[in-house]
């Protein structure tokens, strides 16, 4: 049975996650619920009594950079309730409503500042294919880097050192706080736009943490984690007034010592742009492969 998702599901479609997400994914199953839960979707149930099991999800939004398109942020189904049709009926479900509401199109890839994966990692073999005989058209290629948060790994080498030398070109590196947030936000606005800007007061309002870089009071650059899910870096970004100072790979370093402060032993820096500075930086090493797919509405 297919019933529109609403807040009492939470507790199932976590549970439903966490049998049906890659280990790494499933850890964080109620992380992802929480993250997404606001968004439009249905869930599959194997009846239709009160107490019946959930046994698909499909959650939707509508793009926060273009309004005119929708996404489908996350579609799972029991391992034992494949291949009975239930992806079809849940993305057909999710397609009309989006349709409904005017959109033109369906993304499956990250609705920044909402979104637990840039698309579908290549591992899901089962949605790459459902989503294939649904009509959607792979389009791009997107990729994590994953940094080892052990001791001794270069994730976690000292800052102290840099920090000196950039106190010499009258920069300095701390940690964010809520008090940070005017003078920041207003820079992540006009440098990066409102999508980085949401995630960073999410991770400094408790979700995860972040770090600064001032030169003579002002920020001009920063480092945020947890901001999406707990185990995940980014964003990050350097003035271009400032760049080359080495003020990322200090910044970095000391977001990644936090996660690891928190527990978690392997950080996932998503949606990857410059790999060569991710690598030398802390070591991080190229790993989760996604397929972003697009369908006409």
């Amino acid at each position: 049975m297919i019933t529109p998702y609403e807040p009492q599901h939470r507790t199932a479609v976590a549970e439903l996650l966490a049998r049906c997400l890659l280990e790494e994914d499933a850890a964080e199953a109620a992380d992802l619920v929480d993250l997404l839960g606001g968004s439009a979707g249905f869930v599959a149930t194997d009846g239709d009594a009160p107490d019946a099991d959930v046994i698909g999800v499909a959650l939707a939004s509508t793009g926060h950079k273009d309004p005119t398109v929708g996404h489908l942020d996350l579609l799972a189904v029991d391992p034992a309730f494949r291949r009975q049709g239930l992806a079809r009926e849940l993305v057909g479900a999710v397609e009309g409503l989006l349709r409904s509401r005017g959109l033109s199109a369906v993304r499956v890839a990250g609705n920044p500042p909402t979104h637990a994966w840039p698309g579908v990692d290549v591992r899901y073999t089962p949605a790459v294919c459902a989503l294939t005989a649904l009509g959607y058209a792979h389009d791009r290629t997107a990729w994590n880097m994953t940094a080892e948060l052990v001791e001794g790994s270069p994730a976690l080498r000292e800052t102290r050192t840099a920090q000196e030398r950039l106190a010499h070109s009258h920069v300095v590196v701390r940690a964010a706080t809520p008090d940070d947030l005017p003078e920041l936000r207003p820079m992540i606005l006009a440098e990066w736009g409102p999508a980085w800007a949401a995630e960073v007061e999410r991770a400094i309002g408790g979700a995860g943490g972040c770090h600064l870089a001032l030169r003579d009071g002002q920020p001009v650059g920063f480092a945020a984690w947890g901001g999406c899910r707990p185990s995940w870096f980014g964003p990050m970004g350097t003035l271009p007034a400032a760049a080359g100072l080495g003020i990322g790979g200090v910044l970095l370093r000391r977001c990644l010592r936090d996660q690891a402060e928190r527990g978690i032993t392997r950080a996932q820096i998503g949606w990857v742009g410059p790999v060569p500075f991710y690598s030398g930086a802390a070591g991080a090493a190229i790993e989760r492969v996604f397929f972003l797919f697009h369908k006409a509405l």
